[in-house]
């Protein structure tokens, strides 16, 4: 049973975003039974809500508009981050340079490295720095920049200036959202950083989960066509993978 029988628009706008500040993602099925009404009436809802920048729709629900911080984001979807984490594994050479961002998913992918020949990992990520610490064989390297508060991450001309001057294998990451175009951040300077990465990578290997797919967020950061490999939590043949297996040549 819902909490109520039925709430009015603006009881309804106070709760949601009550749970999306809380939790930073609301699931439409658990909105409507809550809220004790139609999922029909919370996507309306949820639109109105991405309409004022509140709110971002996703697949099943929305998130918090604006960036998460990194231990909000470790928070969520701690198995299907590991699955996804396992699939991109075999893609990590144990030799030569690759490059990994800052989320959280490709964390996951940091802790699950086994010991290597002789390989040098470059992030903007201070929780994946820390994490490929004393793993054998492998050295880390942070890009330096601005610490982004917002995200967690360092960003700023410095991290695209040194990012510029060097070459990598295979780049790791995620993203706050992606369709049939692209790739999208939460912030214009996180966009810029991973453009600046894909640029100096003969690979782009993507891990997101399945929450992520056909979304949108403030910025556009990598053409679908530049991914190499995606990985999701979902089998690959699913029928909603099926437009990014006609652009993406591997999908996991």
């Amino acid at each position: 049973m819902g909490l109520v029988k039925s709430l009015a628009a603006e009881e309804r706008w106070t709760w949601l975003l009550e749970q999306l500040k809380e939790s930073k993602a609301v699931s439409l099925a658990d909105a409507a039974d809550a809220l004790g009404v139609s999922e029909m009436t919370v996507r309306r809802d949820l639109s109105g809500m991405e309409e004022r920048g509140i709110a971002r729709r996703v697949r099943g629900g929305a998130v918090y508009s604006g960036p998460v911080s990194f231990q909000g984001r470790e928070r969520s979807h701690i198995e299907e981050k590991a699955a996804i984490a396992q699939k991109l594994l075999p893609h990590v050479p144990m030799s030569g340079v690759i490059a990994m961002d800052s989320s959280t998913t490709i964390h996951r992918l940091a802790l699950a490295l086994p010991p290597c020949d002789d390989l040098t990992v470059v992030t903007n990520g201070l929780s994946t720095f820390q994490a490929l610490q004393d793993r054998p064989g492998v050295t880390a390297i942070l890009t330096g920049g601005a610490a982004d508060r917002r995200s967690d991450s360092l960003i700023g001309p410095v991290v695209t200036a040194f990012l510029d001057s060097i070459r990598f294998s295979a780049f790791f990451a995620s993203a706050a959202a992606l369709d049939e175009r692209g790739l999208y951040e939460d912030t214009l300077e996180e966009a810029e950083v991973k453009r600046a990465f894909t640029r100096s990578a003969a690979q782009v290997l993507i891990g997101a989960h399945s929450e992520k797919l056909d979304g949108v967020a403030t910025a556009t950061s990598v053409p679908l066509d530049r991914v190499n490999v995606l990985a999701t939590e979902l089998a690959p043949n699913r029928p909603d993978l099926s437009a990014y297996s006609r652009v993406i040549s591997t999908v996991l």
